[in-house]
C-alpha cells in the first residue's frame, strides 16, 4: 500500500516541524536568530509538512489501505513491557494529516500580520512548530501509550500559547484552567491505557482492535476503557461538563484560538474516539454515552453563544457546540460522519476566528457593541466572516452544509430527541452566527478607532479559507470520504451536489437555518423585534444563558473551595503541620533533651563517669547473654 511514498516521508511531516522547534528555541536562546528568520523557519517547515501531509492523503484516495511502519524501541522490560515508537498510516491519519497542516501552515502565514511588533515573535513561532509537531505525531502514532505522551505535549503547548501574553493576569489565569480541567480528562484516558494493556499484554492500536475483536478482553473491560477514553476526549474537546476551560482560552492570541481552539487540539478528542471506534463498536453503553453527551454539549453551548457580545467567546462556544456535534455524529453514525464535519468544521471555524481577529485588529475590541458598519471599512473581512457564517450555519452548498446532514441524518435513524436537538442546535446557529454579522458588519460604526481592512498577510490565508469553507464539503457529495473510510456508515441521500435536494431532510434543515438568519436580521438589522424585551420576556431562560448556567461558580465553590481548599488542602495542611512538622519538631526536642542531659553529665567528676562506664559495659554484657 502507498508503494510510491518512501517511509521516510511519513516521519519528516512531523519531523520538519520538530526541527524547526528546535531551531527557533535554540535561536531564541543561544543565536538571537531575528524573529522574520524564526516567522520563515517556522512556515517553510510548515509548507514542506503541508506538501508531504497532501501528498500522502492523495495516495490514500488512489489507493485506501493501511499501514503500520515500525520504528524504533524505546524501552522494554524483559518479555513483559516493549514500547516501540512507530506510526500507522491510515484513511483517518491522512484526513487528519492534512487537516492540521493546512490549518497550522495559513494561521502560521495570518500570525505574520496580526503578531507584527510582537516582542516575543521567536518563543511564539517556536510554540507553534512544537504544537504542529506534538498534533501531527499524535495523530500518526502507532500505540496508545506514545498518543498519549503526544496528547500530554498537545496540552503542554495548550497552555503555553494560552498564556503566551502572561503579563496579562486573565491569560496566566486562563492558561491554568485549561491545563488543570483537560487534566482531569487526561487521568480517565491514562485508566483506559492500563485497562487495556492490562487486558491485551499490548500498547498498539491494531493489537488492542485485534484482542476485543477476537473475544480476548471482557465486555466489562471494553465499556471500562471506552469510557476512560471519552472521558479524556471530553477535557481536550470541551464537552460537558468539562467545556469551561474553552471560553476562557480566547485570552490568548487570535491566531492560537483559530489554531488550537477551533480546528487541531480540540478536534483531538473527536479523533481519538474515532481511532478507536472499533473498541467503542463493541460496548452500546460506551456509544449511547458519547451521543447523549454530545447532544448536551451542542444544544448547551449554543444556548451560552445566544447572548455573548464578545466577537471570540461567541466562536469559543460555537466550537464547543459543533464538537458536541461531532460527538453526538459518532455515537450514532459512526467515525465517517463525525471526521467529515471534523473536516469542513476546520476550515469554516478557523476563518471565523481570523475574521474576529482582523476585527479586532483594527477596531481594538472584541466588543461587538463597539463594532458595526464595518462591512464599509473592511469589505474583504466582511465577505470571508460571511462566508463562514452561511458555512457554519449549514447553507447550501458550502462545506458545512453536507458534513452536518450526515449527522442529522444518522441522529434521524432512531434517535428522535437527539435529532430534535440536532435541528434546534441548527436553528440556534444559525440565528447566533447572524446575530454577530449584522452587529458587527451592519449598521453605523460605534467604536472611537479609525477601523482600516487588515493586511496582506492576514488576508491572504482568509481568502484561502473562506475557498475552502466553500468547497471542502463536496469532496463527499457523493459519498468519498464515506467510502474512503469504510465504517458502514454511507448514507443514501450522498448523491451529489444538487441530488441532495431530493430528500426531505435537506429542506427540513435549510428552512430551520433560514429561520434563524430571518429571526437575527428582524431583530438586529430591522428593529421589528426589540432585543431588550425578548430578554426581559424569557427572563429566566435568559439568566441561566447569561451566567452560562453557573459552571464556574459551582466549580469553584463545591471542587475549588469544599473539596480543594477545606478538603483535600486543609487535610494535607493538617498532616503537614501535626504529622510531619510534628515528627521534626519532636526529633529536636528529643535532640535538645538529650545534649542538656549529656551537658549535665559532664561535670568533671571521676565518679559519674566511672558510674556511666560501668553501666555501658553492663549493657554490652546483658545484649551479648541474650544473643548467644
Amino acid at each position: 500500500m502507498m508503494s510510491n511514498i518512501p517511509e521516510i516521508v511519513f516521519w519528516l511531516i512531523p519531523g520538519l516541524p520538530l526541527a524547526a522547534f528546535g531551531i527557533v528555541f535554540l535561536g531564541l536562546r543561544v543565536l538571537r536568530l531575528k524573529s522574520g528568520f524564526a516567522a520563515l523557519l517556522s512556515v517553510s517547515a510548515t509548507a514542506a509538512s503541508f506538501g508531504l501531509s497532501l501528498w500522502t492523503g492523495i495516495s490514500m484516495l488512489s489507493a485506501p489501505g493501511t499501514s503500520s511502519l515500525d520504528g524504533f524501541n524505546w524501552f522494554s522490560s524483559g518479555n513483559a513491557i516493549t514500547v516501540d515508537i512507530g506510526l500507522l498510516i491510515n484513511p483517518l491519519t491522512a484526513i487528519m494529516l492534512v487537516v492540521v497542516s493546512t490549518v497550522s501552515l495559513l494561521v502560521q502565514i495570518y500570525s505574520i500580520g496580526y503578531m507584527r511588533g510582537d516582542n516575543a515573535l521567536n518563543r511564539y513561532f517556536s510554540f507553534i512548530s512544537l504544537f504542529t509537531f506534538a498534533m501531527l505525531f499524535m495523530v500518526m502514532s502507532n500505540n496508545l501509550l506514545v498518543m498519549f505522551m503526544a496528547w500530554e505535549l498537545v496540552g503542554l503547548c495548550s497552555y503555553l500559547l494560552i498564556g503566551f501574553w502572561f503579563h496579562r493576569p486573565k491569560a496566566a489565569s486562563a492558561a491554568k484552567k485549561a491545563f488543570f480541567v483537560t487534566r482531569i480528562g487526561d487521568f480517565g484516558f491514562l485508566a483506559a491505557i492500563l485497562i487495556l494493556f492490562s487486558s491485551t499484554g499490548t500498547f498498539s492500536i491494531e493489537g488492542i482492535h485485534q484482542a476485543a475483536a477476537s473475544g480476548i478482553v471482557s465486555s466489562a473491560a471494553i465499556t471500562w476503557a471506552a469510557l476512560g477514553i471519552f472521558f479524556g476526549a471530553m477535557g481536550k474537546s470541551a464537552q460537558f461538563p468539562l467545556h469551561t476551560w474553552l471560553p476562557d482560552a480566547m485570552e490568548g492570541p487570535t491566531p492560537v484560538s483559530a489554531l488550537i481552539h477551533a480546528a487541531t487540539m480540540v478536534a483531538a478528542g473527536v479523533f481519538l474516539v474515532a481511532r478507536m471506534f472499533p473498541l467503542f463498536e463493541y460496548s452500546e453503553t460506551a456509544l449511547s454515552t458519547v451521543a447523549i453527551v454530545g447532544g448536551i454539549t451542542a444544544l448547551l453551548a449554543a444556548t451560552i453563544a445566544l447572548v455573548m457580545w464578545d466577537i471570540k467567546k461567541v466562536l469559543a462556544y460555537s466550537t464547543i457546540s459543533q464538537l458536541g456535534y461531532m460527538m453526538l455524529g459518532i455515537g450514532l453514525g459512526g467515525p465517517g460522519v463525525a471526521l467529515f464535519h471534523l473536516f469542513t468544521h476546520a476550515f469554516f471555524k478557523a476563518l471565523l476566528f481570523m475574521g474576529a481577529g482582523s476585527v479586532n485588529h483594527s477596531t481594538g475590541t472584541l466588543d461587538m457593541r463597539n463594532m458595526g458598519g464595518l462591512a464599509r471599512y473592511m469589505p474583504w473581512t466582511c465577505i470571508t466572516f460571511v462566508i463562514g457564517a452561511l458555512s457554519l450555519s449549514g447553507i447550501w452548498p458550502l462545506a458545512g452544509f453536507f458534513s452536518k446532514e450526515e449527522i442529522l441524518a444518522a441522529a434521524l435513524e432512531g434517535q428522535p430527541v437527539l435529532f430534535a436537538i440536532a435541528l434546534l442546535t441548527v436553528f440556534i446557529t444559525a440565528f447566533y452566527m447572524f446575530r454577530a454579522v449584522f452587529t458587527t458588519f451592519g449598521g453605523s460604526y460605534r467604536g472611537r478607532s479609525k477601523p482600516h481592512e487588515s493586511s496582506a498577510a492576514m488576508l491572504l490565508p482568509m481568502l484561502v479559507m473562506a475557498v475552502l469553507a466553500v468547497c471542502a464539503g463536496w469532496l463527499n457529495a457523493t459519498g468519498a470520504i464515506d467510502s474512503l473510510l469504510d465504517d458502514g456508515t454511507k448514507h443514501a441521500w450522498t448523491t451529489g451536489i444538487f441530488g441532495v435536494f431530493t430528500h426531505s431532510l435537506t429542506w427540513i434543515s435549510l428552512l430551520m437555518a433560514a429561520a434563524g438568519i430571518f429571526l437575527a436580521w428582524a431583530i438586529y438589522v430591522k428593529r421589528w423585534f426589540s432585543a431588550e424585551r425578548i430578554s426581559s420576556r424569557f427572563a429566566l431562560p435568559y439568566f441561566f444563558f447569561i451566567n452560562k448556567y453557573w459552571f464556574d461558580e459551582i466549580y469553584n465553590i463545591i471542587i475549588g473551595n469544599k473539596l480543594l481548599n477545606k478538603g483535600i488542602f486543609s487535610f494535607f495542611e493538617k498532616l503537614d503541620e501535626r504529622v510531619i512538622d510534628g515528627a521534626v519538631n519532636g526529633i529536636a526536642r528529643l535532640t535538645s533533651s538529650t545534649g542538656s542531659f549529656v551537658r549535665r553529665a559532664q561535670n568533671g567528676r571521676l565518679q559519674t563517669y566511672l558510674l556511666f562506664f560501668a553501666a555501658g559495659l553492663a549493657i554490652l554484657v546483658l545484649m551479648m547473654v541474650i544473643i548467644s
